[in-house]
C-alpha cells in the first residue's frame, strides 16, 4: 500500500512541472514574437529605404504639388522641390548639429514667397564660430533666390524626452519645433508653409552655409534583433529538453 507521503509530494512534483511548463510556453511565446516583430519592422525598413531612393531620384516638383500631397495626408518626406522666393537673412533660426564630426548649427532661413508666406530652408550647416550672420555675411543671398531641395516634414513633438530645450533667448534650437520657429520670428501660423525644406548643394558664396546636409542613413539592425531574439527561444529549447531528459534520468527504477 502506498504511502501517503509518497502520493503528496508527487502530486507537488507534478504541479511544479505543469508551472515550469506554463512558464516555459509563455516566454517562448514572447521570444517568437518579438522575433517576429522584428521581421515585420525588417520588411517595413527596407521599404521605407527603397521609397527614400526612389524619391530622392525623381525630378524636383513645385511647391505646390507637395502642399496638395500634405493635404492629403501623403507623406512628403525626401520629395525633390523648386521654390523662389526672397531669404529673411534677419530671421534666421539655428538648430544644433553635427557635420561630418563637426560640430555647429544648421541654419533654418525663412524664404518669402510671393504670395507672401514663407517656408524655411534648412540652408545648409555652419560651425559654431560662424553661427553670428556677421561671420559669414556674403553667404547671406539678397534678392530672388531659386532653391532646390528636399521636402522635410515637420515634428509633431519633440522626439525624445532627453532631447534638451529649445533655448529662444540664444537661438539654438535642439528639436526641429517649426510653430516655435516661426512664431519667434513674428511668422503668423496663417503665413508659414507647414514644413521644410532641406536645400541641395548649390555653393553659397565663401562655402558658408554648407548645403545638401540631409541624413539619409537610417538605421537597420532589425535582422541582426530577430537573430538574437530566435536564437534565444531555440536556447530556451534547448534548456528545457536537457530539464526534461534530466529529469527522466534521475528517476528510479522501477
Amino acid at each position: 500500500m502506498p504511502r501517503a507521503g509518497k502520493g503528496k509530494g508527487k502530486g507537488k512534483g507534478r504541479g511544479k512541472a505543469l508551472l515550469a511548463g506554463i512558464a516555459f510556453l509563455i516566454a517562448l511565446a514572447i521570444l517568437l514574437s518579438l522575433g517576429t516583430w522584428q521581421l515585420q519592422r525588417l520588411h517595413w525598413k527596407e521599404q521605407l529605404l527603397a521609397d527614400m531612393a526612389e524619391r530622392r531620384a525623381a525630378a524636383p516638383v513645385a511647391l505646390a504639388d507637395i502642399e496638395a500631397l500634405a493635404a492629403t495626408g501623403e507623406d512628403i518626406e525626401y520629395r525633390p522641390v523648386t521654390v523662389s522666393g526672397v531669404f529673411a537673412n534677419n530671421r534666421e533660426r539655428h538648430f544644433f548639429a553635427t557635420w561630418r564630426g563637426q560640430t555647429g548649427y544648421y541654419v533654418y532661413t525663412p524664404l518669402q514667397l510671393a504670395d507672401g508666406r514663407f517656408l524655411f530652408v534648412n540652408r545648409g550647416f555652419v560651425p559654431f564660430e560662424a553661427k553670428e550672420p556677421e561671420m559669414r555675411k556674403q553667404g547671406q543671398l539678397t534678392g530672388e533666390q531659386i532653391v532646390t531641395g528636399l521636402a522635410r516634414a515637420r515634428l509633431a513633438e519633440k522626439p525624445s524626452s532627453i532631447v534638451p530645450d529649445n533655448d529662444l533667448s540664444k537661438n539654438i534650437f535642439y528639436w526641429k519645433d517649426l510653430g516655435v520657429m516661426a512664431s519667434s520670428v513674428d511668422i503668423p501660423a496663417d503665413k508659414l508653409v507647414p514644413f521644410f525644406v532641406d536645400a541641395g548643394d548649390a555653393l553659397n558664396p565663401k562655402g558658408l552655409p554648407i548645403g545638401a546636409v540631409t541624413q539619409f542613413d537610417l538605421p537597420n539592425n532589425h535582422l541582426q534583433y530577430a537573430v538574437t531574439w530566435y536564437g534565444l527561444a531555440a536556447a530556451l529549447v534547448g534548456v528545457a529538453l536537457y530539464a526534461v531528459f534530466r529529469r527522466k534520468g534521475d528517476r528510479p527504477a522501477p
